[in-house]
């Protein structure tokens, strides 16, 4: 089982001690009928029209209540502030503090500061969506010592009820299903993006591949990777000889090979290796102790031709579209270098074998053909033969036979999985539950999946540069947030850091819109018009050194240079705009510390909100806010500052 889907079943597992309270709030879901449950970690969601609101409800108006305790670290009163599009109704320590509805998105507060007591406090969030249109609500919360922000995720906990458990168990189910690709095998109704997922292209792989290696993966992955979801095909007698034959037929598929002139330098690849962070999902080359979670290194000599490593690190994706190794656009030297420091510390190749006779080739040829080899992996010009029961039938059949056989029967030609109990527990509770979930996908849903998949955490948050994971989505606009992940993005924001931000090129598209939607925000920004009057001008005004807040000092504006930077650089002003979510920018600029506390950004306006520079707009706070977007709205081709 891969160490994505431990880290999943983790989460699941963790929730189920029923009675304990866990970080996050229970959030039951409603529609036509049908009801779902699942821990959130704040009150922030935005459905789409026409699409569910989770993958285990029908599309359509649905209601979703959010139950559990709020807690404050001191005695304390706070307002509650909320933007939706809806109906909802906020009930604090037993009390309705607001009530609330809008057929368009509407910003509604308590009317008077609610009294929290140190501690948990009971918190209930009820919530129904409009009866046409996009369903959309954020919950923020604000006082006298804390800035109008959402509501952290560490202030929410709740139990966990029987009932939630239950469901996170057949969800943990729907995961594994779609992550071991079961569709491909056994067909379901309808479609979602993750069942178009691919393998590993088997077009010319003999110009990439050892055919030594690829026999020992074949004949059981899990022995070269732990975490892989490739299972051992044949388990029968004669298995080895049946590896053995696919092998070499798989090798004899040659192509061009692409090689490259520099034979790498082993130190340059190590600083490399290092500044990439590649540490964050493999075990280091050169080190003894592996991590078992993390993926080795040491079989790139044996699994990678000798001309075939540089050529991968340059494009992972070439013949592996939905591959999780990123591309980050290396120079030919890079990889190079790179690939000199892995092969360095790699084990070597298995000895060449004599070439494989034409029956031989032939078999294997078959092979791949009957064994269901082609339901995940591409290969041009040879005939799928492979066919076997639909998801629909599996379900109605016992499942102690087949791929989840905890005891395999002798004789089965079924895949071996090798699930542990616990996830094959989940699996049978998702076969047993609604089917259709599979292709009932949200983006948001997308985004909690695979951001564990890829191991964003690992970086964001830890290593400079990399901002806090929970932070990204209400700060980036999802167009934004697309080209970045997709690799698309012209002007890297922070030049100055060695790091680089990986590309993903599949997954981009709904990792960006579930960036947004998973904070409440829509999947496409949306209309910004420009404010009435010359407020441009007072924003140049503000953002220079003459009569403003002196960004200019660590923030370049355009081909405008900073003009003090000492040790925080500021990204280029001119790039503000198409990145920023205009609600982050406004609580950025307002109080950055409350966001990152760790920021070398000062903090300008008061307790009020009040600017300091009376003379400009008379201090009125969200006008000198406005001011300063409606400037940055300029982007590339922004004025140079006062």
């Amino acid at each position: 089982m891969r160490r994505t889907l431990c880290h999943l079943l983790i989460i699941a597992l963790s929730c189920r001690a029923v009675g304990e309270p866990s970080a996050g709030l229970v959030a039951t879901y409603e529609a036509g009928g049908v009801s779902d449950w699942n821990r959130t970690a704040s009150v922030q969601l935005f459905v789409p029209a026409g699409e569910p609101a989770t993958p285990f409800l029908p599309a359509g108006k649905f209601s979703v209540t959010w139950s559990g305790f709020i807690s404050s670290e001191l005695r304390a009163t706070y307002m509650f502030h909320i933007v939706l599009r809806g109906q909802v109704q906020l009930t604090v320590g037993g009390t309705e503090v607001l009530n609330a509805e809008g057929t368009e998105e509407k910003f509604v507060a308590t009317e008077e500061p609610v009294r929290l007591r140190k501690g948990a406090n009971a918190v209930t969030i009820r919530y129904t969506s409009p009866d046409s249109g996009d369903a959309s609500i954020r919950l923020y919360w604000s006082n006298q010592d804390t800035p109008f922000n959402p509501v952290p995720s560490a202030a929410l906990t709740a139990e966990t009820t029987v009932k939630l458990a239950k469901s996170l168990e057949i969800h943990t189910g729907r995961d594994l299903v779609l992550e071991y690709r079961c569709v491909r095998c056994h067909p379901a109704a309808g479609t979602w993006i993750e069942w178009g997922m691919d393998a590993p292209s088997f077009h010319e792989i003999g110009s990439r591949r050892q055919e030594g290696w690829m026999a020992k993966w074949i004949e059981n992955p899990r022995a070269l990777r732990l975490e892989t979801a490739m299972p051992i095909v044949f388990t029968a007698k004669d298995a080895a000889a049946k590896t053995q034959r696919i092998a070499a037929y798989l090798a004899s598929l040659k192509g061009g090979t692409k090689r490259t002139d520099s034979p790498g330098n082993a130190v340059a690849g190590k600083a490399l290796f290092e500044t990439l962070h590649c540490v964050a999902c493999h075990n280091l080359p050169d080190r003894t102790e592996k991590d078992g979670s993390k993926i080795s290194l040491n079989h790139v000599g044996a699994k990678f031709l000798p001309d075939a490593l540089v050529p991968f690190l340059l494009r992972p994706e070439e013949h592996y579209a939905w591959i999780r190794m990123p591309n980050f656009n290396l120079s030919p030297e890079e990889a190079a270098n790179l690939a000199a420091h892995l092969l360095a510390h790699a084990d070597k190749p298995s000895d060449a074998k004599p070439p494989a006779l034409p029956t031989e080739l032939e078999q294997g040829k078959q092979l791949v053909a009957t064994s269901g080899c082609l339901n995940c992996h591409d290969l041009p010009g040879l005939k799928n033969e492979f066919a076997t029961h639909s998801l629909r039938e599996v379900s109605g059949r016992p499942l102690d036979a087949g791929c989840l056989a905890e005891k395999r029967p002798p004789g089965t030609r079924a895949p071996k999985f090798g699930f542990s109990s616990e996830p094959l527990r989940a699996v049978k509770a998702f076969l047993g539950a609604d089917q259709n979930a599979l292709s009932r996908g949200t983006a948001a849903d997308f985004l909690e999946r695979q951001s564990v998949h890829l191991r964003c955490r690992e970086c964001h948050g830890k290593f400079e540069g990399f901002p806090a994971w929970e932070s990204i989505g209400g700060k980036l606009k999802p167009e934004y947030a697309a080209a970045l992940v997709g690799g698309t993005v012209a002007r890297k924001p922070r030049p100055w850091l060695d790091a680089r931000m990986p590309a993903f090129p599949a997954y981009a598209p709904l990792l960006g819109v579930g960036l947004a939607t998973a904070y409440g925000l829509p999947p496409k920004s949306a209309a910004d018009p420009v404010s009435e009057g010359n407020l441009a001008a007072s924003g140049r005004k503000l953002v220079s050194a003459n009569g403003g807040f002196s960004c200019v000092s660590c923030h370049a504006a355009g081909d405008f240079a900073a003009t003090q930077v000492f040790e925080a650089p500021g990204i280029n002003l001119a790039q503000s705009f198409v990145r920023l979510q205009p609600d982050y920018f406004n609580r950025w600029v307002r109080n950055p510390t409350s966001i990152d506390p760790s920021t070398k950004m000062p903090v300008y306006f008061d307790e009020e909100g009040k600017s300091p520079l009376a003379d400009v707009l008379e201090g009125d706070g969200p006008k000198t806010l406005r001011a300063i977007w409606e400037y940055l709205r300029a982007g590339e081709k922004i004025a140079k500052p006062e």
